[in-house]
């Protein structure tokens, strides 16, 4: 009987990751303060078969305990050393209560030019901006 050879499996070489700039009613954009980078927007990496925007869902949710609904997309910051492709959304919140998660030390709502002022990691707050800022959407941003 012949032995069928399978290709060795190869983790895939880019990320594609999904984030949320969330604001509610008052104008103030949810943050999570994370272990690593301190204060930025909810996201995290698309899992296989996932749909983008769900995953932006869901990241939100996972890391802020804030259910959304998206109420555009944005643009993408793509990382072209690192691989890693950023989808950015808008959205608003529409249910669940703030928690903090093994993702999240703290968690919470910020006046917009507070929350700007609080992320400092790389060009998350660059970010947040073009985000805000619907005369430059859609964006692609090459880094």
């Amino acid at each position: 009987m012949e032995q069928t050879q399978y290709p060795i499996y190869t983790p895939p070489k880019h990320i594609v990751s999904a984030a949320t700039i969330v604001i509610n009613d008052q104008r103030e954009i949810l943050l999570i303060k994370g272990p690593r980078r301190g204060w930025e927007m909810p996201g995290g990496q698309v899992e296989e078969g996932e749909p983008v925007r769900e995953a932006a869902i869901r990241e939100t949710k996972e890391e802020s305990g804030i259910e959304i609904e998206i109420i555009k997309f944005c643009g993408i910051f793509q990382n072209v050393t690192k691989s890693i492709c950023n989808t950015l959304f808008l959205a608003k919140p529409i249910g669940g209560k703030l928690t903090t998660s093994p993702e999240s030390l703290e968690v919470g709502f910020f006046p917009i030019e507070q929350a700007l002022d609080k992320v400092t990691w790389d060009n998350f707050r660059q970010r947040i901006e073009y985000c805000l800022d619907e005369n430059i959407q859609p964006f692609l941003i090459e880094f």
